[in-house]
């Protein structure tokens, strides 16, 4: 009789794995605090809460992230095929409705048939098998017992943080328009344009506004590709005009011309009536976000649904101790998944938990792993998170740079990178899948 791998934590890389080990036969028990016990950034009871954005990132598979999600679509991936179900346009970004995102891979995995699942915080390593995929916001008593398993490294953690969502009805639409940046999708996004002067008045604020109290925050621990947008502005005057503000590519059918600066909204539901402001993930206080935010014209009368938060996120040192499938060296029965694991974004967290589930579930029945290589993008994460050639180990977003370079000169970048792409995919289709 297979025994059964325990599971503990129901995000995106849990319920990926699990998915991935029922569909093999593999009977799991998977162990979940909510909705006994939830962390500081967890508001839902659902499994696979979208904390931060509802987004996914690019889908065009000459992108590296919408590569992962292609090889991921064809190894048959829960969380790829419930967001593609619940899918809300964006461009050529796959965002979700998140709410109905979330209930589709809470009952997905409900349904499961060979699969348990048993509420309540872990706050002792389980015997047998088992994969943490206790996300970044792993509970403070089994980090602690996590660290000291793994020896210690407490100081191996960044800050992540959530940007607000208000309500479409509030938005003076007399003030943004519809469209998306170079015309790609359906006018998609909510653009509120900002002039010069209104650019450098809503900046002066937002460098000095006044930040929610975070233990032990620096702007040096966040990680890049969630930096807060106070921060971003404490850079310089023009770095929001070149990150999140970035008005290329956008003409204002007001003016004919491109704004000075212009800030997006992001549809966060099918139903439109709720939308992020994208890029502006912020630690500000609730009153400081409110007064600030309210400068940009379009948003002066805006509803907050949510304002955005700050969060620490833990991770381990996976070089030292983990190899390619996740596997802890030194203990292989104990895996990890997830952005745990020092990968960075929702869908690298699923890509790694498809892979540990994927590869726990072949060693159980007498199989050999598959050998995805580094010529995948699933395969070259996992290859990054235990290389011990990498000295100081920092979260990683999937990237060609991490891909195995092709033997062959590619004119142009995009050219470049749609080889890459169809290489993946061959080694992908290749595979045993069963």
């Amino acid at each position: 009789m297979i025994p059964a791998v325990t599971v503990v934590g129901a995000g995106l890389a849990g319920c990926e794995a699990v998915w991935q080990l029922s569909r093999r036969g593999i009977p799991v028990c998977l162990r979940e605090m909510k909705p006994e016990k939830k962390s500081p950034a967890h508001v839902s009871d659902s499994f696979a809460e979208l904390v931060c954005s509802n987004s996914l990132r690019s889908a065009d598979p000459v992108n590296a992230v919408g590569l992962l999600k292609e090889e991921m679509r064809r190894l048959d991936s829960l969380i790829i095929r419930c967001a593609d179900a619940n899918r809300v346009e964006a461009g050529s970004a796959l965002a979700v409705d998140r709410k109905g995102f979330e209930t589709s891979v809470t009952e997905a995995v409900r349904a499961l048939p060979n699969v348990e699942i048993v509420p309540g915080e872990v706050t002792e390593i389980p015997e047998g098998i088992v994969i943490f995929a206790t996300g970044p916001l792993t509970s403070e008593a089994l980090a602690d017992k996590l660290l000291a398993l793994l020896g210690g490294k407490a100081d191996l953690h960044f800050y992540d943080a959530a940007a607000p969502i208000v309500t479409m009805e509030s938005v003076d639409m007399d003030r943004a328009f519809f469209a998306s940046r170079y015309g790609k999708g359906s006018a998609d996004y909510v653009n509120c344009p900002m002039t010069k002067e209104e650019y450098e008045a809503f900046h002066r604020e937002l460098a000095s506004a006044k930040e929610a109290p975070v233990h032990g925050f620096e702007d040096s621990g966040v990680f890049e590709g969630c930096m807060p947008v106070e921060v971003m502005a404490r850079r310089g005057v023009d770095t929001l005009r070149y990150g999140p503000l970035k008005p290329r590519g956008i003409t204002d059918p007001a003016t004919g011309r491109e704004p000075y600066a212009v800030v997006q909204l992001r549809r966060d539901n099918f139903e439109g009536s709720l939308y992020n402001i994208v890029g502006f993930q912020t630690h500000l206080t609730f009153g400081e976000q409110k007064r600030v935010f309210s400068m940009i014209p379009a948003l002066h009368d805006a509803e907050y649904v949510r304002y955005g938060v700050m969060h620490r996120n833990t991770y381990i040192d996976s070089p030292r101790h983990l190899d390619g499938q996740y596997r802890w060296k030194a203990q292989p029965r104990i895996r990890f998944a997830g952005q745990v694991t020092g990968v960075e974004g929702y869908v690298e967290s699923a890509a790694s938990g498809l892979l540990c589930g994927i590869q726990t579930a072949r060693e159980l029945l007498g199989k050999e792993p598959l050998d995805f290589t580094r010529r995948t993008a699933i395969g070259a994460l996992a290859a990054y998170v235990s290389d011990p050639g990498v000295a100081d180990f920092q979260p990683m977003n999937v990237n060609f740079g991490i891909i195995e370079p092709l033997d062959h000169r590619v004119r142009g970048k995009r050219n470049k990178n749609a080889e890459l792409s169809r290489r993946a995919l061959d080694v992908i289709a290749g595979l045993d899948k069963a």
